[in-house]
C-alpha cells in the first residue's frame, strides 16, 4: 500500500533498516547538516537520518536524507530496497503510462490541528530552523512542495502546479523564493504581476515520499503533478484543501505555510550551497508574505542537505528526470533505447540509440535540449549506440574513447538557455551547449573503421545469470 505521510515512510524505513535514529544531544549547526553530508557519502544503501535531540530545541524533530539512496527511493516507489537502478527507472516509466490517476479528497487533515494566523504567524515556532552549509546565507526551506495556479485559468487542475524550489526564511513571516525562469511558477507569477496581482501559494513541508517525487518531476505545464503521483502509488494521491488560499495541498503534510508571492517586490536571497556543488550569488528574488501556518502536533520538518554530488537530491531527481525525457525522445525517434540523466539533474544527458540514417544522432541530441528539461538544464548531450548501456560509465567511455572524433562529432550549440545556477556559464543562464555524437557512423556516413567490432559471445548472457547466482551462494 502507499504511504500516506512521511510518518509511515519513515517507519517502514525504520522497519527495512534505512532509518537511523540518532539519540545522542546533537548541535544545530553543523551536527545535523554534516551527518546528512556523510550519509551521503554511504552509497547507494545509505539510510534516512532523523535527529529529536538537538541543543537549544525543547521539542524538535528533523528528519534528513530521507529519499537519500537508492535503497529508499525504490521503497518509496513499494519496491525492495535491492531492486536496482536501472529496474527502479523502467518501473517509473511503466507506471507514468497510468497517468492521470485523479487525486482523492480526503477531510480533516493532520495538518490542520494547530494554526498561527496574522501577527501571530511566527516560523520560528513551528520550525527547527538550521543552515547547511556555513556559506548561505540564512536558514532554508528546501523540500517544501510548493503550490500555484495559473491565474488566468485558475479552475483548469492541469494548470496546477506543484513544485521544489529554494526558499530563504527573511523573518518570522516572510520569505524569498527563488522561481526559475522555466519552472510553472515563475508562469504563474509572471500572469499574476501582468494583472497587478500577487500569486497565492500554500507551501507543503514533510510529505509523503512520492509527493516530493513528482514536485521534482520535469512535467509539461498542463500536466498535474497529483495526477502523476497517482500513477507512480498505484493508487490516487490523497489531498486536501489548503484553508486560506483553497489550493489542494498534500493531505498528510506536517506544516503547511500559506500566504502570497508580493507582486513586483524583490529582496536580495542567498547565497546558498546548491545542487551543482558550489555556492550560487546573491540575487533580487520574489518575495512571500506569510499569513497563516498550519501544523501538525510536534510535526517533524524534513530538510534536504545539499552539496559537493552525490547528496540526496541527486537520488530524489534522478529517475523522476530519465523517466519524461526518455518517454519524450521516444515519441518523436522510437528508436531511442534508454536516457540517463542520474547526474547533477541531468546537466549532462547520456542517450542510446539506434540509427536510421548517417547523423541521425545529432538530431537525437538536438531533441533533448528542446525538451522542457532539457531547455533548462541539460548543457551537455552525450548519444551512443543502442549496444551502449547509459547506465554504464565504463561503457559509455569505451564509446566516447573509440566513436567519438573530435574533428567532426561534436556539435556546439551557441547562447543557449540554462538555469542561472549553472556554475559553467559566463552569463547567468546563458551558456554554449554541446552535443557529443559517440555513434558508429551509418550509411551515407561513412567515417573510421569500425567493420571488425568486437561483440559478447552468445552464452555470455548466460554466464552472467550462473555466476550472479553463484557469488549471491557464496
Amino acid at each position: 500500500m502507499p504511504y500516506d505521510d512521511l510518518r509511515s515512510f519513515l517507519h517502514a524505513l525504520n522497519e527495512e533498516g534505512q532509518l537511523l535514529r540518532v539519540t545522542d544531544e546533537v548541535r544545530p549547526e553543523p551536527d545535523v547538516a554534516a551527518a546528512a553530508n556523510a550519509a551521503a557519502r554511504m552509497g547507494d544503501a545509505a539510510p534516512a537520518l532523523y535527529f529529536d535531540n538537538i541543543t537549544g530545541f525543547t521539542d524538535a524533530r528533523i528528519a534528513m536524507n530521507v529519499h537519500g539512496s537508492w535503497a529508499n527511493h525504490a521503497l518509496a516507489l513499494g519496491l525492495s530496497k535491492q531492486t536496482g537502478v536501472e529496474d527502479q527507472i523502467r518501473e517509473f516509466v511503466q507506471r507514468w503510462d497510468q497517468f492521470p490517476v485523479a487525486p482523492e479528497w480526503r477531510a480533516d487533515p493532520p495538518w490542520a490541528h494547530n494554526t498561527m494566523t496574522g501577527a501571530d504567524v511566527n516560523l520560528f515556532e513551528v520550525l527547527p530552523l538550521v543552515r547547511l552549509n556555513d556559506g548561505d546565507a540564512g536558514f532554508y526551506i528546501d523540500k517544501a512542495a510548493v503550490v500555484s495556479k495559473d491565474p488566468d485559468d485558475p479552475d483548469n487542475s492541469g494548470k496546477q502546479n506543484v513544485g521544489i524550489y529554494r526558499i530563504q526564511v527573511k523573518g518570522r513571516a516572510r520569505l524569498a523564493l527563488q522561481p526559475v525562469p522555466v519552472h510553472d511558477i515563475a508562469l504563474h507569477l509572471g500572469k499574476a504581476e501582468e494583472r497587478g496581482e500577487d500569486l497565492p501559494v500554500a507551501i507543503a513541508i514533510g510529505n509523503e515520499p512520492v509527493i516530493s517525487i513528482v514536485a521534482a518531476t520535469p512535467m509539461r505545464y498542463d500536466e498535474n503533478e497529483y495526477e502523476l503521483a497517482g500513477a507512480l502509488r498505484g493508487g490516487p494521491a490523497p489531498i486536501a484543501t489548503a484553508p486560506l488560499t483553497g489550493l489542494p495541498v498534500p493531505w498528510g503534510s506536517e506544516v503547511v505555510i500559506e500566504g502570497v508571492v508580493e507582486g513586483r517586490q524583490r529582496e536580495i536571497e542567498g547565497p546558498f550551497g546548491e545542487f551543482t556543488g558550489h555556492y550560487s550569488g546573491g540575487r533580487r528574488m520574489p518575495m512571500i508574505r506569510v499569513d497563516r501556518i498550519s501544523y501538525r502536533t510536534k510535526p517533524v520538518f524534513e530538510h534536504l542537505y545539499l552539496g559537493t554530488p552525490p547528496t540526496e537530491i541527486d537520488y530524489l531527481i534522478a529517475a523522476n528526470t530519465c523517466a519524461p525525457l526518455y518517454r519524450q525522445l521516444k515519441a518523436d525517434f522510437p528508436e531511442v533505447r534508454a536516457v540517463n540523466a542520474m547526474y547533477t539533474h541531468g546537466l549532462v544527458v547520456i542517450v542510446s540509440t539506434a540509427k536510421r540514417y548517417g547523423g541521425f544522432a545529432r538530431s537525437v541530441g538536438l531533441r533533448v535540449l528542446t525538451t522542457p528539461h532539457g531547455l533548462g538544464y541539460a548543457a551537455t548531450v552525450i548519444v551512443v549506440d543502442e549496444d551502449v548501456d547509459p547506465f554504464n560509465l565504463p561503457q559509455v567511455m569505451w564509446a566516447l574513447s573509440t566513436k567519438m572524433n573530435p574533428a567532426h562529432d561534436l556539435v556546439v550549440v551557441p547562447h543557449s538557455p540554462v538555469m542561472e545556477l549553472a556554475p559553467q556559464a559566463d552569463i547567468p543562464g546563458v551558456v554554449d551547449k554541446l552535443i557529443i555524437d559517440a555513434t558508429t557512423p551509418v550509411s551515407p556516413d561513412n567515417r573510421g573503421n569500425y567493420g571488425n567490432q568486437v561483440h559478447d559471445l552468445p552464452e555470455a548472457a548466460e554466464w552472467l545469470a550462473r555466476l550472479r547466482q553463484l557469488a549471491a551462494q557464496s
